[in-house]
């Protein structure tokens, strides 16, 4: 792919790798950029995209950001990302995912991958069949819930910088994306006397939140520009973007989703505007943490949700030093994941 050694070298990428299986029409690109700290873990996306050049900018993109989001939370880990590039809804068979087993297994343990957008347990069970180099499946359990357990914590680390407290209570969220993590954000959020708007492509999952929650529904192409207290972005990345920036009606911008900002140049703006973001490889920490110390053979939830509260004190750290710096917290984010980086595990 011309260009993409330059880039390579320039984001200091280890590897990138392709595949294509003849019996299964499965092509898969997975990147690994750094094993600095231990092997890359990061999830297996599958998803359609308009062109292949697409697909490689993301799983570059997103591999990148798992070395970042595994340094901050200080895992030994590196950081990686798997891509199947498919239509998780039509393309999918148990025979898929077998080949994509042989292929992580081929990797000699550089890579250990987990679900992530477009694939579940169901998919990694199959894939376990073939690697041992995996986590996740229906013996261990999803981690949207300690992902969703995360970004709440997050979300109150927020409203206490913003807002002077981390008391929800009364506050207005926008989630954008009410899947598995999306949904369980809801509730904890719900629990707290929060009131929320929610958008999703899938209308059941909109009814149920209307239900479940007293929700109000918009569109999707509607929510980042609701009046509320937080945007929560928690579907796919890119929520943040030069087209929508000026419609943002928000104090705070906190979600699940991976690469919130799509370009680098917008969280100035953002800095601009008086809107606090939390950086997204800080905030959605909570899935990696449990897949790790699960790796590790940890079972215990409470344990586990411990570890996964200390994103609290990590977003705390940073808007501290944001301020005192005069950076943005994304800035800041980079230069914390750097540092662990250079320090290794």
């Amino acid at each position: 792919m011309p260009g993409y050694l330059a880039k390579m070298k320039e984001q200091k990428f280890e590897e990138l790798n392709f595949f294509y299986d003849q019996s299964t029409d499965l092509k898969v690109a997975i990147a690994i950029h750094s094993t600095a700290r231990g092997p890359a873990l990061g999830g297996t996306r599958m998803w359609s995209y308009s062109t292949e050049e697409e697909a490689i900018d993301d799983v570059m993109w997103l591999a990148r950001g798992m070395s970042y989001k595994n340094a901050v939370a200080e895992l030994p880990l590196g950081g990686g990302k798997g891509l199947i590039i498919g239509d998780p809804a039509k393309d999918k068979c148990e025979e898929l995912f077998y080949s994509y087993g042989r292929l992580v297994e081929r990797l000699s343990g550089r890579f250990i991958t987990a679900a992530d957008m477009g694939t579940n347990e169901k998919d990694l069970d199959c894939i376990c069949q073939e690697t041992k180099h995996i986590v996740g499946g229906s013996e261990t359990g999803s981690p949207s819930p300690f992902t969703a357990y995360g970004v709440w914590h997050g979300i109150k680390a927020c409203a206490e910088e913003v807002f002077g407290s981390p008391n929800l209570s009364g506050k207005t969220v926008a989630i954008q994306g009410i899947g598995s993590v999306g949904s369980a954000l809801c509730q904890y959020l719900a629990d707290e006397g929060v009131n929320l708007i929610v958008s999703d492509l899938d209308q059941e999952k909109v009814k149920e939140a209307i239900n479940m929650w007293n929700a109000t529904a918009v569109p999707i192409d509607a929510i980042h520009a609701q009046k509320c207290d937080i945007f929560s972005p928690c579907g796919a990345g890119g929520a943040i973007n030069s087209e929508i920036i000026d419609q943002l009606q928000c104090s705070i911008i906190a979600g699940a989703a991976n690469n919130i900002i799509k370009e680098k140049e917008l969280g100035a703006v953002l800095k601009d505007n008086n809107i606090l973001y939390a950086p997204d490889y800080v905030i959605n920490a909570g899935g990696i943490i449990f897949c790790e110390m699960s790796r590790q053979g940890v079972r215990n939830s409470e344990e586990i949700r411990s570890v996964v509260s200390r994103i609290y004190g990590r977003l705390k750290e940073i808007f501290r030093r944001a301020r005192e710096e005069g950076l943005s917290p994304e800035q800041i984010a980079d230069i914390v994941a750097e540092e662990k980086l250079q320090e290794k595990a």
